[in-house]
């Protein structure tokens, strides 16, 4: 039974290579002569042992080849998650302590007494 580095590449594997390899060049991370250097030998490999090396100073692309949308959904779920538990906690703080609900009943007292069209009568 063949290990994973004797497999033999297809030509999508060698264009996955290229690819993550022409991500490295256009960030500036590979000059024009280790890019062509690394392409060739990508291009040119038969087994995955044949493109050890290649990103071996290179630091991983995986979090980075998240589509944006995805990474914005993540940002979206983890601000919904921490509103709702700034809510449970106000939510907690008002129901152990009789002071905001005195205060709210003194508003609410206030806003009736006093609200706008409540006419008094003397």
């Amino acid at each position: 039974m063949p290990t994973s580095a004797n497999l033999r590449l297809s030509d999508a594997d060698r264009a996955a290579v290229a690819d993550r390899l022409a991500k490295h060049y256009a960030d500036g991370r590979l000059d024009e002569a280790e890019f062509s250097e690394r392409v060739d030998r990508a291009m040119s490999a038969k087994t995955q042992s044949d493109l050890t090396g290649l990103f071996f100073d290179l630091p991983s692309t995986v979090a980075s080849e998240l589509p944006p949308r995805r990474r914005h959904r993540y940002l979206g779920i983890v601000l919904l998650v921490l509103i709702v538990l700034i809510a449970v906690a106000i939510g907690q703080a008002l129901v152990r302590s009789s002071l905001p609900w005195l205060l709210i009943g003194l508003v609410v007292f206030l806003w009736l007494r006093y609200r706008p069209g409540h006419h008094r009568r003397l």
